[in-house]
């Protein structure tokens, strides 16, 4: 009479298949791909088209920015829904990058291929992040007590052409990596069952991410080329009861030789308490 087989004790090398439901690993997993799209890509959304206000000048952009630092709650709002979870997504994207292989040298597939530029853009979006949340938010002037001088932060930063390039790569990598991830989480999730549904929404991925790369990239860019020139706070300290003050005046063309400029060809205004150039320290 044949007997049922006992079954292996052999251990399996390597790491073992996800299922659902075991191990604390499904459960990081899944708050890693809600965290990348809930709350940081609707940030990722809000913070690309809020920046996008520079093409209407150095007053308008103020005022987002104003607007946006006016918000109730609004520092524990930052560090709720965007410091702590970006820190965790971040983190455990980095845990799950080098804990992971890229097997392109050996099977040259396409979802090999968009595994590996996955981790890789990670890495680089979130050096672009460090840097910039560092520069632009606790280095150099204060831009939440001081909206009106936002413009001419960022536009001091950009004129260093390393930096333009630093800003560049990092937006075209932060946007693959977020529409990616927008794909990512509708196939981990259930929501495009199926290759045909896959494939399809791969295509709206790519429009969102191109589209916000586009915004991005048009607002660097813009700041970094365009008029005005600005090294002066637009929206300084006002006495009670005013709401915003007039628009100030920029010249048409390049400055002229005439006046006081630093070595970008800026120029230099009179020092004071609301009027502070945006040095970096």
């Amino acid at each position: 009479m044949a007997t049922a087989a006992s079954p292996s004790n052999k251990q399996i090398r390597g790491v073992q298949p996800l299922r659902a439901g075991e191990g604390n690993s499904f459960v990081w997993r899944k708050l890693h791909s809600l965290t990348g799209i809930v709350p940081i890509g609707a940030f990722l959304i809000e913070h690309i088209v809020s920046n996008f206000e520079v093409i209407h000048g150095p007053l308008a952009y103020a005022q987002q920015v104003k607007f946006l630092n006016s918000l109730p709650l609004v520092r524990l709002l930052e560090w709720a829904f965007i410091f702590i979870p970006l820190a965790f997504h971040a983190g455990y994207g980095v845990f799950i990058a080098f804990r992971g292989r890229a097997t392109v040298n050996v099977y040259p597939w396409a979802g090999n291929w968009m595994y590996l530029s996955q981790r890789i853009t990670g890495l680089i979006a979130l050096a672009y992040i460090l840097q910039h949340v560092w520069f632009q938010r606790f280095a150099g002037v204060s831009l939440p007590e001081h909206p009106g001088l936002a413009y001419a932060k960022v536009q001091y930063e950009l004129l260093n052409p390393w930096m333009l390039v630093v800003y560049v790569i990092g937006m075209i990598a932060t946007c693959w990596h977020f529409a990616y991830g927008i794909w990512l989480f509708a196939a981990k999730w259930g929501i495009t069952p199926g290759e045909s549904a896959r494939k399809k929404f791969g295509y709206v991925c790519g429009v969102v991410g191109t589209a916000l790369c586009v915004m991005g990239l048009v607002s660097i860019f813009w700041v970094r080329f365009a008029q005005p020139y600005s090294p002066y706070d637009v929206m300084p300290t006002q006495p009670e009861g005013v709401v915003a003050p007039a628009p100030a005046q920029y010249p048409d063309t390049a400055p002229s030789s005439s006046g006081t400029y630093d070595e970008n060809g800026q120029p230099v205004p009179a020092q004071g308490p609301d009027n502070a150039a945006p040095q970096q320290q």
